[in-house]
C-alpha cells in the first residue's frame, strides 16, 4: 500500500496483513494492525538507496507539534476524569508557550542572522516557520473547543468558571471587596501618551490595554495594567464559599473605577506576549560563566516577540498599534483567541479538591529490597544493585534516603552529584548542605544553563556554597544533563564507591509524575567510571578519559549506540537473532536515524518508543518495513531512556539520561549505565512489553508523520495503569507476608 508523506514524497506503507517485510530473526511481538491512508504512490528506489534523502526524514519542529496533539487528545477524551482533563488541557497550552518561547523563537532566531542552511529534512527556518503556522491554527481551535466542552462538563459538576457579568450583585460585591483588600495594592497602571512611552511587557503575562478619557474631553489615552499573577496571588478568584471561579483579569476589568477614578473608560482589551527564550551567549568567551548565565537572563526578559495573543473582537487600529510596538507582522504573529487567554492558567482549576472528578490516588512504594531498619549501603554492598522505577517507587524512600544516609554517615568521607533540575521542597539539597556541615568532602556539578531554571540553579548555588560544597558548573560548552551522585564510604575493606544512575532528575515533584528510572549499584567499576567523569566534570580536561562500563556523552554514546545497532544488523544478515528496542523522549538525530534505517534493511525487528520528536518514517518498503513506532501518552509523563539489543541471545540493556538528540549527544554531558543484573534485566523487559503491546495509550507513527491512536475496543489497561495495579499487588502482598510473621512470632512468645 502507498501513502503521501508531509513533504509531498510517496512511500510504500507495509501493512501487516501484508506479509510484505517480515522480520527475519528475533522477533517478540506481533504489530497490531493500524489503519493507513490511501494514496497509491511508490517512493524511487535510489531515494530509499541514499540515506541522506531528506524525504527519509520527518521535521523535528512538526513531529513535536504532532506530540502536542497527542497531549491535547486526553482532553478531549470522555474517558479520563474531568479534572484530569482540564490538566491536559492547561498542560497542552504550556507545551505551546515553551514551543514558541524556544522552538519558533529560535528558528525566528536563525532567520534573522540570515541562515538559510536547510535542516536533514530539507527545509529552511523560514520554512519551518511556514509549515509550523497550520498545525498550530488546528491545535488553537482544537483547545478552545475543549475549553468549552470542559467548562460546560464543570457546570454539570457544580462547577462554575463564570465572569463577573454573570454573577449577582451580592457576588460581585464580595468579589470586589476581596480584590480591594488582597490584590488591587499590588496593581500599577502604566499610561502611554507623548510623555510615557509605551511599557515593556514582560514574556507570558497578561494584561489590560484600557483606553481612557476625561469625561465631555474628545482625546483618548492609553493604559496598560498587568495582571499580577504570581506568589500568594491566583489567576481564578473563587466566590466566597461556592465553586464558582472568576479569572482575575475579568474581576479587574469590572472595577477600573478603582484604578482609574472620574474617568470614562472607552474599551479595555486583554493581551498577552510570548518573548524569545534563545538569548544564550557564548560561554567560551565569559571571564565569569554565573555573570554570563545573569546576563543571559536580563536578555530573556527584553528579548524580541514572537507571539502576540489577543481576545477577540479588538479594534484594527488597537491591534495595529500592538503589533507595531512589539514588532510584529500582521495577521502571521498575532494571534486572535475566544474566551480566555493564557489557557495554561487551568492547573488551578484541575487542582480543585474534588477527588470524584481525578484519577484515583497513586501511592509511591518501597522497594522490597530495601528494608528500612537495615543501613542502606550496607543493603547495598550485599545484593550490589537496585533498580527503581518512579513514581511506583518512592522517590523520598529511595534517592532521598540515600542522600540523607550519606549525609549522617559518619563512615561516607565524600558525596559527588550533578544537579540539573531540583525544587525547594527536594530535600536533596538539605542533604548536601548537612554533610558538607559535618565536614565531609561535597562535590556538586550544578548545570546553570538548565532552561528556565538558570535563576533557581544561581540561587541553589550560592546555598550551596555558603556551607562549605565544592561547587562547579562543568564543562566550558557542554550542558551537564547526566543524573549521577557518587558516595566514597570507608568500608570495612577499605574504600568503596556507591552510585546512582538515573534518567530523571533530582526533584520530588516531577519524581511523582514523571515515569523515571535510576539504578544504585556497589559496582566498583562504575564507581571508578563515576570518579572519572566528576574528575572531568570539575576540571574540564579531557585527555584520555576512559570509562569501563559506562557510555559518557560526547564522547561516546553515539558512536557506541550506531555501533551496537549496526551489530544487530550484521547478526540479521547471517541469520542470528536480532532485535533493537530504544525507549526515549525523542529521537532527532540523523545518524541514529540512518543506523536504524540500516538495520531495518538487513531485516532487524526494531521497536521505538518515542514521546515527542521523531524524524523517522517506519514502515516503507526497503527501508524502514521492520521499524514500529509508539508513543505512550498517559496520567504519568514517560521520561525513562532505555536502550536493548538482543545481540545474537547475550542481551545489553542500558538506561540513562540521553534522548536521541544531536544536542545530546553532541554538546551535553550524559551517561548510559548498563544494566546486568538478570532481575532488573526481566523488569526492563516486562516495561518494554507492556509499551510495545499497549492498546489504550498508545499511538502508532504512520510515515506521513500522523499518529493513530489504538483504541481497541477490548483493549484493558494502558501500560502505566498495569504498573499502578502491580504496585498495589506488591504493597497487598508485602502487607500479607508481614502479617504472617508477626502471627507466628506471637504463637512461639506464647508456647
Amino acid at each position: 500500500m502507498m501513502t503521501r508523506g508531509e513533504e509531498g514524497v510517496a512511500l510504500r506503507v507495509v501493512r501487516p496483513e501484508d506479509g510484505a517485510g517480515k522480520p527475519k530473526a528475533g522477533r517478540h511481538r506481533k504489530p497490531g494492525l493500524i489503519r493507513l491512508p490511501e494514496e497509491p504512490l511508490a517512493l524511487p528506489v535510489q531515494e530509499i538507496a541514499d540515506l541522506n534523502s531528506p524525504e527519509l526524514f520527518l521535521n523535528r519542529e512538526t513531529t513535536w507539534l504532532a506530540f502536542n496533539s497527542r497531549v491535547l487528545r486526553e482532553a478531549e477524551d470522555s474517558r479520563v476524569p474531568l479534572l484530569e482533563r482540564v490538566r491536559f488541557l492547561a498542560i497542552a497550552s504550556a507545551n505551546l508557550d515553551e514551543f514558541y518561547m524556544k522552538r519558533l523563537g529560535g528558528l525566528k532566531h536563525q532567520l534573522a542572522a540570515g541562515v538559510r542552511e536547510p535542516t536533514v529534512d530539507g527545509r529552511t527556518p523560514a520554512e519551518q516557520i511556514e509549515a509550523c503556522r497550520p498545525p498550530i491554527a488546528v491545535l488553537d481551535a482544537r483547545r478552545y473547543d475543549a475549553f468549552r466542552k470542559l467548562r460546560r462538563a464543570l457546570r454539570q459538576e457544580g462547577i462554575r468558571l463564570a465572569h463577573v457579568g454573570q454573577l449577582d450583585e451580592a457576588q460581585r460585591s464580595g468579589l470586589r471587596e476581596n480584590y480591594l483588600t488582597k490584590i488591587y495594592p499590588l496593581v500599577t497602571p502604566q499610561a502611554t501618551d507623548p510623555a510615557h512611552p509605551f511599557p515593556f511587557i514582560s514574556n507570558l503575562s497578561l494584561n489590560l490595554l484600557v483606553a481612557l478619557r476625561l469625561p465631555g474631553d474628545a482625546y483618548t489615552s492609553v493604559a496598560r495594567v498587568k495582571v499580577p499573577v504570581g506568589g500568594s496571588v491566583t489567576r481564578w478568584m473563587q466566590v466566597g464559599d461556592e465553586q464558582i471561579w472568576v479569572a482575575l483579569e475579568d474581576v479587574m476589568a469590572h472595577n477600573l473605577d478603582l484604578i482609574f477614578p472620574g474617568m470614562e473608560v472607552v474599551a479595555c482589551d486583554f493581551f498577552r506576549v510570548t518573548r524569545n527564550a534563545n538569548t544564550e551567549r557564548d560561554e567560551e568567551q565569559a571571564d565569569d560563566l554565573l555573570a554570563l548565565i545573569e546576563t543571559e537572563l536580563r536578555d530573556r526578559r527584553f528579548a524580541p516577540t514572537v507571539r502576540l495573543e489577543i481576545l477577540e473582537g479588538m479594534s484594527d487600529s488597537r491591534r495595529g498599534m500592538l503589533a507595531a510596538e512589539c514588532g510584529l507582522d500582521i495577521p502571521a504573529d498575532v494571534v486572535e483567541v475566544p474566551q480566555r487567554l493564557a489557557l495554561a492558567g487551568l492547573l488551578e482549576i484541575a487542582a480543585i479538591d474534588r477527588p470524584d472528578l481525578k484519577d484515583p490516588p497513586h501511592y509511591p512504594v518501597d522497594p522490597p529490597e530495601l528494608i528500612r531498619d537495615r543501613n542502606f549501603f550496607h543493603i547495598l554492598r550485599d545484593v550490589e544493585s537496585v533498580l527503581v522505577h518512579h513514581p511506583y517507587d518512592s522517590f523520598a524512600t529511595t534517592v532521598e534516603r540515600f542522600l540523607a544516609e550519606a549525609a549522617h554517615d559518619p563512615k561516607v568521607r565524600a558525596i559527588k552529584m550533578t544537579l540539573y533540575r531540583t525544587s525547594a521542597e527536594t530535600r536533596v539539597l538539605e542533604h548536601l548542605m548537612e554533610a558538607a556541615r559535618r565536614g565531609k568532602q561535597v562535590a556538586v556539578v550544578v548545570e546553570l544553563k538548565a532552561r528556565f531554571d538558570e535563576g533557581a540553579n544561581i540561587e541553589w548555588a550560592s546555598r550551596l556554597e555558603e556551607v562549605g560544597v565544592h561547587v562547579t558548573y562543568g564543562v566550558v560548552g557542554l550542558k551537564t544533563h547526566c543524573k549521577v551522585i557518587l558516595a566514597v564510604r570507608q568500608d570495612y575493606d577499605g574504600l568503596r564507591r556507591y552510585s546512582h544512575i538515573g534518567t530523571g532528575n533530582y526533584h520530588s515533584g516531577t519524581a511523582r509524575v514523571y515515569s523515571d528510572l535510576g539504578l544504585f549499584t556497589a559496582d566498583p567499576v562504575i564507581g571508578g567510571d563515576l570518579t572519572e567523569l566528576f574528575n572531568y566534570l570539575t576540571t574540564g580536561y579531557r585527555p584520555k578519559r576512559r570509562y569501563q562500563k559506562l557510555l559518557v556523552a560526547p564522547a561516546s554514546i553515539k558512536s557506541e549506540l550506531i555501533e551496537k545497532i549496526d551489530r544487530e544488523g550484521r547478526h540479521a544478515r547471517l541469520g542470528r537473532s536480532a532485535h533493537v528496542q530504544i525507549k526515549a523522549n525523542a529521537l532527532e538525530d540523523a545518524d541514529v536515524v540512518r543506523a536504524l534505517y540500516r538495520a531495518s534493511q538487513a531485516g532487524v525487528p526494531i521497536d521505538l518508543i518515542v514521546r515527542d520528536t521523531c524524524r523517522l518514517r517506519p514502515g516503507v518498503t526497503g527501508l524502514s518495513e521492520t521499524i514500529r513506532v509508539v508513543s505512550i501518552i498517559g496520567r504519568f509523563l514517560e521520561h525513562a531512556r532505555i536502550f536493548y539489543f538482543l545481540n545474537d541471545g547475550a542481551p545489553e540493556y542500558f538506561i540513562g539520561s540521553a534522548d536521541m538528540m544531536q544536542r545530546n549527544l553532541e554538546s551535553r554531558v550524559e551517561v548510559l549505565v548498563p544494566v546486568e543484573a538478570a532481575q532488573h534485566q526481566l523488569l526492563l523487559r516486562s516495561l518494554l512489553d507492556l509499551d510495545v503491546a499497549d492498546r489504550r495509550s498508545a499511538w502508532v507513527l504512520q510515515p506521513d508523520g500522523t499518529s493513530i491512536r489504538m483504541e481497541d475496543s477490548k483493549a484493558g489497561m494502558g501500560c502505566q495503569q498495569v504498573l499502578i495495579e502491580r504496585t498495589v499487588r506488591r504493597v497487598k502482598e508485602s502487607t500479607r507476608i508481614k502479617g504472617r510473621k508477626t502471627k507466628g512470632t506471637k504463637r512461639h512468645r506464647g508456647a
